[in-house]
């Protein structure tokens, strides 16, 4: 562990100390579990006391933060030992303990949840959901879940089902996710505080244009529809129910029209009688948080509006401040940063809690008196460290002591933090530090699981675009570097929105597949160009209605520099994405013939018409409001431009970036006569999983090696 580091952004070099050991595909998708760095499973806090747990070796344990001193809770044969004499079938391994105290915590086997008493050993079913339940929300307190089954709404309570809707048309979906998983959207369904109450999402898609999808594991190939509102399409209509279990009636929030506008950051009050639901129209651009009463769905206020002539974009919930029901913290880009507001229930702005050219990345609670947690970069965009602010005075301290990326898990009055974190130099460490940041122990000490593993040299650091915004990139060189010889170089790249390649983590963000290519001797280089995370909005924003072109300038001055280092081989440079980095493999391929010797574009969007529309319109606006735009982003109007090798991949059932915009593609090469090689993957969605994905890695490797 560093007590210390200076991290000089214009020139860090890490130096990994060679041995004889070489990774493989396999290794790549972590199929050798030595070679993930160190974990600590189960780790959480116990209650509101000051004592924590983990576990080991089929074995869970409470540990004193004070004196470190490690008592065992239970271990597997405790647990087989209660199953049985209870009748229940026993356990192959731990399962996953959720604590309530040091003297209780629950579980949950197959389809059943039990509650176990660590003190008497005594252990208990209380409840059990079907076999075929889906988007499962176990509400802890009251021992009830609620769940889906299809398109509809359920809830267990002492393992009983009870059905809460009854939609008999597929295109009507209740308690699913919304919004293709847009705004922070995670979950479809939101339990009161005091758990009598779930309010949901009701999604109607009937009059969304059904979208084939090829099933090819039966005899007869079978289409499967999904529901793909494109970009300019007509859209779903969303609305929020609250059913309420002691009446066992559902009112819907009255939230109005056009009944195609989003509904985010849905929140309960903490009195149980109110929802607060942020509406944000189709266009994007205007924001009102509204109040409805939850026993008659009728809109209360609108407490504030946000716009932005680009566009709003809420992607978390109101964060009620412990004993004072009528304030919250509200994350908002208002300035131009993501930062935290304290605001009351009268839509009065109270305090700007966090305020700079940074951003927070998560807000963490409210732990001890008066204090609000979080992440940010503070102190550089590459780390996100652990903060807490006052809200009384606005002070705020720093926590996490070393530089990297961390994650905090913070006990109930704030005394104590586990600190989870990584950087360049560390694999991951859990520390257990005071609430000021002091470090009382190392729980888990950081091994690097790569240090017999022959590895190249990895460095960060700063370019400046042509208009002298600063750009972080990643570079490996091949292991045995000499620099006396010249390399062939691949541009790995994403460079959409929410996603961050570069960062002060463990091997620099770069993942195990990029430095298997490093040690195939290439010179391995990342970029995050405009339009990436973390950066603030005026970096994010400035791919409005334009994609693919200040993403791709970037880009090239990325190449640039390359081409300005005397060891690369300027007529040799490869680029690989996918996804967004796909649009952005072929956009560079295309938009810079000649510049780059070969392309492998995974899961490419090729003409942004055809994809959906939260995320598209969000981006580009409408096909019909933005032409110009649509057309200047479309990789198809640049194919009559292509002379090099490119590899095509998609995934056949891909419900993300559908399968018609890898085969468009195609289809606008043959009538240009330009040559493509393409390759799927059948039943695969939009990234390839499991033990395929080591076929992947073979198979871009091999039209690197084929063909750079």
């Amino acid at each position: 562990m560093k007590k210390s580091f200076i991290f000089i952004f214009s020139f860090i070099i890490l130096s990994l100390s060679a041995q004889d050991k070489l990774l493989t595909t396999k290794d790549a998708i972590y199929m050798n579990r030595a070679i993930m760095p160190a974990r600590v499973p189960q780790l959480q806090w116990i209650g509101e006391s000051d004592d924590y747990a983990f576990a080991k070796e089929n074995s869970m344990y409470k540990v004193s933060a004070k004196r470190g001193t490690e008592t065992l809770l239970l271990d597997l044969d405790m647990l087989n030992t209660a199953m049985y004499a209870n009748g229940y079938d026993s356990l192959k391994h731990l399962p996953r303990i959720n604590l309530f105290s040091d003297e209780t915590g629950y579980f949950k086997k197959g389809n059943a949840y039990y509650e176990y008493d660590f003190n008497a050993r005594h252990l208990r079913k209380i409840n059990s959901v079907p076999d075929s339940a889906e988007n499962i929300d176990f509400n802890k307190d009251t021992k009830i879940a609620a769940f889906t089954i299809k398109n509809n709404l359920y809830y267990a309570a002492d393992g009983k089902a009870h059905q809460i809707t009854l939609d008999d048309n597929p295109g009507i979906v209740n308690g699913h996710i919304v919004h293709r998983n847009e705004f922070g959207i995670n979950t479809g369904i939101f339990w009161s505080p005091e758990g009598k109450k779930i309010a949901f999402y009701r999604k109607d898609e009937t009059m969304v244009a059904d979208y084939p999808l090829v099933d090819i594991d039966q005899r007869i190939a079978k289409v499967k529809n999904i529901k793909y509102p494109m970009a300019g399409e007509t859209s779903q209509q969303v609305t929020l129910g609250v059913y309420s279990l002691e009446t066992g009636k559902t009112v819907f929030m009255k939230t109005g029209l056009p009944k195609d506008h989003y509904l985010t950051a849905v929140t309960w009050g903490p009195e149980g009688k109110t929802i607060y639901i942020a509406i944000l129209n189709r266009d994007q651009n205007h924001l009102k948080l509204n109040q409805y009463d939850a026993a008659t769905g009728e809109f209360v206020k609108t407490l504030f509006e946000e716009t932005n002539p680009k566009y709003v974009e809420p992607e978390n919930p109101l964060f009620f401040r412990p004993g004072h029901n009528d304030q919250f913290v509200w994350e908002s880009k208002r300035d131009g940063y993501n930062h935290l507001y304290l605001f009351n229930t009268e839509g009065q702005l109270l305090k700007q809690l966090t305020k700079g050219e940074w951003v927070v990345t998560d807000f963490l609670g409210f732990y001890g008196k008066n204090q609000a947690w979080f992440m940010a970069t503070k102190e550089s965009p590459l780390q996100q460290n652990i903060y807490k602010v006052d809200l009384e005075n606005g002070k705020i301290i720093r926590i996490s002591p070393d530089h990297g990326t961390h994650y905090a898990i913070i006990n109930k009055n704030g005394k104590f933090v586990i600190d989870i974190f990584s950087s360049t130099d560390v694999a991951r460490e859990y520390l257990l530090l005071d609430n000021k940041g002091k470090t009382i122990r190392v729980i888990k000490e950081d091994k690097s699981p790569l240090k017999d593993y022959d590895l190249g040299q990895m460095k960060v650091s700063t370019l400046k675009a042509g208009d002298g915004t600063k750009l972080y990139y990643r570079l490996i060189k091949p292991i045995h570097f000499d620099s006396t010889k010249k390399y062939p170089v691949i541009v790995y790249v994403y460079g959409g929105p929410h996603v961050q390649l570069v960062t002060d983590t463990w091997l620099g963000g770069a993942g195990l597949f990029l430095n298997y290519l490093a040690e195939q001797g290439y010179v391995v280089f990342t970029l995050d160009n405009r339009g990436s995370a973390n950066r603030g909005l005026f970096f994010e924003q400035a791919i409005f209605r334009n994609v693919g072109t200040i993403e791709t300038k970037d880009q090239m001055t990325g190449v640039d520099y390359l081409k300005s280092l005397p060891y690369i081989d300027t007529v040799r440079i490869g680029v690989d994405g996918w996804s967004y980095g796909g649009f952005m493999t072929l956009s560079l391929m295309l938009r810079y013939p000649g510049v780059f010797k070969v392309a492998v574009a995974g899961g490419p969007v090729t003409d942004w018409k055809y994809y959906e529309v939260m995320y598209g319109e969000r981006y580009m606006d409408t096909p019909q409001t933005n032409p110009e735009g649509y057309k200047k982003a479309s990789v198809l109007n640049y194919i009559d431009r292509l002379k090099r090798k490119v590899l095509v991949i998609h995934g056949t059932m891909d419900q993300t970036v559908v399968w018609q915009q890898s085969l468009l593609f195609i289809q606008k090469a043959v009538s240009l006569g330009k040559q493509v090689d393409y390759f799927v993957y059948p039943g695969h969605k939009h990234n390839i999983r499991g033990i395929d994905r080591a076929n992947l890695y073979e198979k871009i490797t091999a039209y690197f090696k084929e063909n750079l």
